[in-house]
């Protein structure tokens, strides 16, 4: 007999289901003319079916619906939609890239990242009332990360391919999947400040905790490679800033970020060895070929998240080792890949649309408990805007000569770094690291417990809102002033697959030879490794005759030029 059931996953999948078909419908309208990305729309749609408007999604009821379930939720949502989309940009990048550009990465993730942790930390010290410098470098290490799903966007989305020179958005790309990774150092060493501070009482209350703060760091490693997590981990253990500095070095250094990015290598390496076996043997068909980054991310963000280390670096480091010699790109793109961008698009809808359900509106204004007012937040959101990120960019550009070419370029690159969910990766995990709200011995980590969540949550709100916004407002400034679109001498040409499609972004169509030249393509056409013998290329003219190109994987520009000679 015919029921009802109005629950809670059906609810999700319609919902989620409508949203995708109705922004498909005018996709391209808001992607390619409107400028305004997947982000800001699911961040939106989310806010008004979730807790603070409709109440038609509510985080608290899925599940178990058990007490404080929703941390849980967010941090499992944010640690697979961001892991999967690192792999996807990992290998999307030339091949080799961290080689020959280490020099300007190693400057986006040490020098860089450590200006925009200070000025962050400064800028909420500067707003947000009632912490130390150690609770707000805590914070500020939540947001010192530039988004890698929203950098993606804005380094390969239709106003990029326009406008934003290859180089440069290579650049943010990768230093987007790298730095999202590499927050941890920033986020563990104030943690572990902390922890170990020389105060009245600290490590008294556990014998385990005072074993560590003897010094005992092999015996901590261990434990937390095997998840042997205390109640007394959350709390203080004192023993100072030299037992705090010998865990931050031993545990995050070598267990978290060494060991995290020689287990991306050996699993992105190992898959690439894997693949191309498979393809000389032709065992592997396209749709599991295509499916690989989504696999090795999933299997990564499992495997990293049993031993604890940091599943977001290896899933990036992997997904370089996967396209290392430029194989695995240049296959995709011979097989027309559309699976891993429909992958990006699904995880962002899904993704975002969360966060718009668990934006924690109600803890924005509290004037009378936390502090925290709405214009404080406005004035923390402009603040971090103009001096996190632009500064550090304008610093060190100079040193980066092969990827940042002038003052407008690196205006650019610091403005457009942006907050997302990232950060609510790390403010979840961070809750993990502390007490709960109001259950810690003393005022320092109460007083930051408390604000912590509600101010990145603004951050990340912000941020969406502000970039979402300011790629349309610079779009319409490009057109008043003229600004002519990046032309090259030798577009790539790629093969029309339907009429009825929408034309790329700075592209045009050649019907007669049913494809289409587009100019400043993120992913660049490169000469595909031979893995089973070269292949003829060859096209028969008008008059009858077989012209041949040469024995070669792809074509070049050469071929190109000869083949519109036959044209």
């Amino acid at each position: 007999m015919p029921s009802l059931d109005v629950s809670e996953l059906n609810i999700v999948l319609g919902v989620l289901g409508s949203f995708i078909v109705l922004f498909g419908v005018i996709s391209v309208k808001i992607k390619a003319q409107w400028y305004l990305g997947e982000a800001l729309p699911a961040v939106v749609f989310g806010i008004l079916l979730g807790p603070i408007a409709a109440k038609f999604l509510d985080a608290d009821r899925w599940g178990s619906a058990v007490q404080d379930q929703m941390g849980a939720i967010t941090l499992g949502v944010a640690r697979v939609v961001i892991g999967v989309q690192l792999v996807i940009a990992g290998f999307q990048l030339p091949a080799k890239y961290q080689l020959r550009e280490w020099i300007p990465m190693m400057i986006c993730l040490l020098p860089v990242m450590t200006i925009m942790w200070l000025f962050t930390t400064g800028c909420i010290l500067l707003t947000v009332p009632n912490l130390t410098l150690l609770t707000g470098l805590v914070i500020g290490s939540c947001v010192t990360c530039t988004d890698p799903i929203l950098s993606q966007a804005i380094a390969k989305g239709p106003f990029a391919d326009k406008y934003v020179p290859r180089a440069l958005r290579e650049i943010i790309s990768s230093e987007a999947g790298a730095n999202d990774g590499f927050g941890f150092p920033f986020l563990m060493l104030a943690t572990y400040l902390i922890r170990h501070a020389d105060i009245p009482g600290a490590g008294e209350h556990s014998t385990e905790s005072a074993k560590e703060v003897a010094g005992n760091v092999t015996t901590a490693i261990v434990e937390r490679a095997i998840l042997h997590v205390r109640e007394s981990d959350v709390g203080r253990l004192g023993g100072g800033v030299g037992i705090a500095l010998g865990k931050w070095a031993t545990e995050t250094w070598v267990y978290i970020v060494f060991l995290s990015v020689l287990y991306g290598i050996v699993v992105g390496y190992g898959a690439a060895v894997a693949a191309k076996f498979a393809l000389r043997r032709k065992w592997i068909d396209t749709e599991s070929y295509l499916l690989l980054p989504t696999g090795l991310g999933l299997f990564l963000i499992g495997t990293c998240g049993a031993i604890g280390t940091d599943d977001l670096l290896a899933c990036f480091v992997a997904g370089n080792a996967l396209n290392w010699d430029g194989q695995y790109l240049a296959e995709t793109e011979a097989l027309h890949d559309e699976v891993n961008s429909c992958m990006d698009v699904l995880l962002n809808f899904g993704g975002f649309m969360y966060i718009g359900i668990v934006m924690p509106f109600a803890d924005f204004h509290q004037p009378d408990t936390t502090g925290l007012t709405i214009p404080r937040l406005i004035g923390l959101g402009f603040l971090v805007l103009i001096f996190r990120r632009i500064p550090a960019i304008f610093i060190t550009y100079k040193f980066m000569p092969s990827c940042v070419k002038d003052w407008k370029e690196a205006l650019f690159m610091g403005y457009f770094g942006p907050i997302g969910i990232g950060a609510v990766f790390y403010i979840e995990h961070t809750r993990h690291l502390f007490p709960e709200n109001g259950e810690a011995s003393d005022a320092e980590v109460n007083n930051m417990t408390a604000v912590m969540r509600p101010v990145v949550y603004w951050l990340v709100l912000f941020s969406i809102v502000v970039h979402g916004l300011s790629i349309p407002a610079l779009n319409l400034i490009y057109k008043w002033r003229g600004v002519p679109a990046i032309q090259e001498d030798d577009p790539q040409e790629i093969l029309m697959l339907s009429t009825n499609a929408a034309l790329p972004k700075n592209s045009k169509a050649n019907p007669n030879r049913k494809s289409i030249l587009v100019h400043n393509r993120f992913s660049a056409m490169q000469l595909r490794v031979n893995i089973s013998g070269p292949t003829e290329l060859s096209r028969w003219n008008s008059a009858g005759t077989k012209q041949v190109f040469g024995k070669r994987d792809s074509m070049d520009s050469t071929d190109l030029e000869k083949l519109r000679q036959i044209q």
